[in-house]
């Protein structure tokens, strides 16, 4: 349930904010993440056998469904239980925190930051643990790609207030793959933000049509950002308001 505090859509003073701050989902949005699992329970398989590494995925699902965001780490710990003597158990540390995310970064992502970057702030703003979720970021280029304008949050839709009050905007753009989230954040911020739904990963195809039509842009891979202009992305009475880039 959203607080009070957090249905707040009133517009920020044009004094004091004039500008436009893009926001970036991370996992299947600008980097495949569905890959890195695919290649996580490749690993465990090898490693552990077919049954071990469905044990491994069980745990993952369960402290998702509690926790509400992926904990990788977090399954690791409580998958050691009656293995702690399998010297495959410690490399499995060391694949996480050193998995080359660089190389699942979705064509033409950091182009498409480079160029948001011309027409505004851009930062992430990711669901995750408080280890794993920045390791990511780090290991895919995408911390130093963004000067370290990274927000990683438990649930990201539910800490827009603090978000506003990192980067203070006149309007936001959201890009993620998954339209529920989307949505809800559309629900707290109104017309102050634009939603980009990127048609791509596993949550975006589970999604129903009405949830994904619900966005205000669709696209279909990260990439396609690097053709737009700053007008594509906002209301038409705010692109006249707004001094240009």
């Amino acid at each position: 349930m959203l607080s009070s505090e957090q249905r707040d859509t009133s517009p920020l003073d044009a004094s004091a904010a004039a500008r436009v701050v893009f926001l970036l989902d991370v996992d299947n949005t600008l980097l495949d993440n569905d890959r890195f699992a695919a290649d996580l329970g490749a690993k465990l398989g090898q490693s552990f056998g077919d049954e071990q590494r469905d044990r491994y995925w069980s745990i993952y699902n369960e402290l998702r469904d509690s926790l509400g965001y992926a904990d990788y780490i977090g399954a690791l710990q409580r998958f050691r239980s009656g293995l702690d003597n399998d010297p495959a158990l410690l490399h499995m540390s060391n694949y996480l925190l050193e998995y080359p995310f660089a190389q699942r970064l979705y064509p033409h992502a950091l182009e498409s930051i480079a160029h948001l970057r011309t027409l505004g702030t851009v930062a992430i703003l990711s669901d995750g643990d408080v280890v794993f979720q920045p390791r990511k970021v780090q290991r895919a280029g995408l911390w130093d790609a963004l000067a370290g304008d990274v927000l990683i949050y438990v649930h990201k839709q539910q800490m827009l207030v603090g978000m506003q009050q990192r980067y203070p905007a006149a309007h936001y753009v959201m890009v993620d793959d998954k339209p529920n989230i989307l949505v809800d954040m559309k629900k707290v911020l109104g017309d102050k933000l634009t939603t980009v739904f990127v048609d791509q990963g596993h949550y975006a195809a589970q999604a129903p049509a009405e949830v994904r039509d619900a966005a205000d842009m669709r696209i279909a891979t990260i990439g396609e950002l690097r053709n737009f202009k700053i007008e594509d992305f906002l209301p038409t009475v705010l692109a006249i308001r707004l001094p240009s880039h």
